[in-house]
């Protein structure tokens, strides 16, 4: 089965960028929905943004559309966001997540454990 691992949150100023990896094993990425929930204290997960299987079609909530670029990479079985200008109500943990299909139109059913990000 699929499992999920994040890497690459920390602490950045108000401007400035991060870049979140994922990596993923125990099955063929194109096989997935791939993408990126996050969740501040006292808050419900948001999406962010996913990307389906054949990386066709990608799909971003409204509060990071045209600062944010979800894409991955098969061969190095990596899932990637890069964040740009980042604000403080972008901080909380972000989470790796898998769909079961190739479609984004199923919910996740597999999360990775999460990475810090937090915007001053």
């Amino acid at each position: 089965h699929v499992q999920l691992v994040e890497s690459g949150g920390g602490s950045v100023q108000a401007g400035g960028s991060l870049k979140l990896s994922c990596v993923v094993t125990g099955d063929t990425l194109s096989r997935h929905c791939l993408g990126w929930s996050r969740q501040a204290p006292g808050t419900e997960r948001e999406r962010v943004a996913f990307i389906n299987g054949d990386s066709t079609t990608t799909n971003y909530a409204n509060s990071v559309r045209g600062r944010f670029t979800v894409f991955k990479d098969n061969a190095k079985r990596t899932l990637y966001l890069q964040m740009n200008n980042l604000t403080p109500e972008d901080s909380g943990m972000y989470f790796c997540a898998s769909g079961p299909l190739r479609t984004c139109a199923a919910l996740p059913n597999t999360w990775g454990l999460g990475t810090q990000v937090t915007v001053s």
